[in-house]
């Protein structure tokens, strides 16, 4: 059972955010929630089927949303400039908010975390810094640290973006693409944005966690995923052939197996 897009209520530094979001299947007794975070231009309506088919596969509830500045959630405004914490603000503010809206309870039933690209790194700090009330990780793709190889990609989809049809295909998944794309390019186009890392930060991770890497990713190498593992001992690893920066599009059958024998394994 698929529920229709809802919108919650939170307040964000101040000011009041619009969130989209979407629920999966019937609630469960057993708390079994997975929470799918996208990536840096995605939306609820740009994971398509994907959530829908893994908590199908898995037998899990599912939770589908847009953040702040994407999807039909409140648009980013035109003077609004996000820094190098971006993922750290949705990761340590946006997200808590909107669980607790919700009425999640983290502590009593901790949800486990889907997170592809910048929706994994915020998934990843987010159980770095809430220990206890994530049971567990699965992260796609996602940014440990800032490659020369992202970069270069980004500024390849700022190009695309001003000279073809990529503003018109983003505008089916977002209300406003301009808040989406340009809050998304931006910052990780900004010099201050190289020395971005996270990863002494997720040492603090403690649940079991998955991490998936396409061997083709245009957006981040290995690097990615394995410095992960060797910081984190409880980490799986999945690294997938003919395979690029989105896994759940390029070999969804793989993703949705793996994930769903890892849900059930631990």
């Amino acid at each position: 059972m698929t529920a229709p897009v809802a919108f919650a209520e939170i307040d964000w530094d101040g000011r009041a955010q619009r969130i989209e979001y979407r629920w999966i299947g019937a609630p469960r007794r057993d708390g079994r929630l997975l929470v799918f975070l996208h990536e840096g231009l995605g939306s609820v309506a740009m994971w398509k089927d994907f959530p829908d088919r893994l908590c199908a596969a898995a037998g899990w509830r599912g939770l589908v949303y847009s953040r702040p500045g994407y999807g039909r959630s409140t648009s980013r405004r035109a003077d609004e400039v996000w820094g190098p914490d971006f993922m750290h603000r949705q990761a340590l503010q946006v997200l808590p908010a909107f669980l607790a809206a919700l009425g999640v309870d983290t502590a009593a039933s901790p949800p486990w975390l889907f997170g592809h690209s910048d929706g994994g790194s915020i998934a990843l700090l987010h159980a770095a810094h809430f220990a206890g009330r994530v049971g567990g990780l699965v992260v796609c793709a996602p940014h440990i640290l800032v490659e020369g190889v992202s970069v270069a990609s980004i500024e390849q989809a700022r190009l695309a973006y001003e000279q073809t049809d990529l503003r018109e295909r983003l505008a089916k998944y977002h209300d406003d693409p301009d808040s989406a794309f340009w809050g998304w390019n931006r910052i990780w186009l900004d010099p201050a944005f190289r020395s971005w890392s996270i990863e002494d930060e997720i040492a603090a991770i403690r649940c079991p966690l998955l991490a998936v890497q396409g061997l083709d990713d245009e957006y981040g190498t290995l690097e990615q995923v394995r410095g992960i593992a060797r910081r984190l001992p409880q980490t799986e690893l999945l690294e997938l052939a003919r395979c690029g920066h989105s896994p759940h599009r390029d070999q969804p059958e793989r993703l949705i197996e793996a994930a769903r024998a890892f849900l059930a394994r631990v």
